[in-house]
């Protein structure tokens, strides 16, 4: 046996911790492929290529997520604290009806969790990551941007564009289970609502009437229709009624303290 082969001793670095993040990460995120999360390590300080990601991806057995699924569906999700104030926290999904013609369209829609007032509604024949983000900066534009959107493994919502528009604005993304649709129950909740009152109710004839006729109906959602849950007001209302009280009880604070 040669010296050196004897004499050898390994320089390779003590990666347990990078692989404890790895596979966090990978449970967190179970779409997600090494390449990905290369990225999401990346921005948290690890200095790796894909290439080593890639390797450790391969011998921790995180290739075989997609078998996997249905048992983390079964599992404890974490979820977030329920919304404190208005613009927190808002829920995304997807909608699909059909024209007088039989041409299919889509339907995005995002709801705020707290005041239940729809912030966005977009209607298209093709609605693709980059006319969400630029829907939802015009929401954000309008109403404030919110701390964190929850929304289903949808491939417009799990791209990389979708991933970098949330990360430059600083919003955390709430993934639901696969298969688990009830996790998102406010934006679920609001889309039975829109499909009973509103689209099995009209006949679009074309996709500029659909438009038209959808936003018509946002609108009186947010102003006229009476919510249960917001004791019979309507989402709008009930967002200046919190306005109210909130400045009428700042002025009666100061009122005491100046007493």
């Amino acid at each position: 046996m040669y010296r050196s082969v004897f004499r050898y001793r390994s320089r390779r670095v003590d990666d347990r911790a990078l692989r404890m993040r790895l596979r966090d990460l990978a449970y967190a995120r179970p779409r997600y492929g090494y390449r990905r999360l290369a990225v999401l390590l990346r921005r948290e300080g690890w200095m790796v290529n894909p290439k080593r990601v890639h390797r450790l991806y391969q011998e921790e057995g995180l290739l075989v997520r997609i078998k996997r699924r249905k048992r983390r569906a079964a599992q404890v999700r974490v979820k977030p604290m329920p919304a404190n104030r208005c613009g927190e926290h808002w829920s995304i999904d997807f909608l699909a009806d059909q024209l007088a013609d039989g041409r299919r369209f889509r339907i995005f829609a995002a709801v705020d969790n707290f005041s239940r007032e729809c912030v966005c509604v977009e209607v298209g024949q093709s609605l693709t990551s980059q006319a969400v983000t630029a829907a939802l900066d015009r929401a954000i534009a309008r109403y404030g941007k919110p701390r964190i959107i929850t929304l289903d493994n949808g491939s417009e919502f799990a791209s990389n564009h979708f991933d970098w528009w949330a990360y430059q604005r600083g919003i955390q993304l709430d993934f639901i289970s696969p298969g688990k649709p009830v996790e998102n129950g406010m934006i679920e909740s609001f889309n039975g609502k829109l499909r009973d009152e509103c689209l099995n109710v009209h006949w679009f004839q074309s996709l500029e009437e659909a438009r038209q006729l959808i936003e018509g109906w946002r609108q009186e959602y947010n102003d006229i229709r009476p919510h249960s849950s917001l004791g019979n007001l309507a989402p709008a209302r009930y967002v200046e009624q919190l306005l109210r009280n909130t400045v009428a009880g700042e002025l009666h604070t100061q009122s005491v303290l100046q007493f």
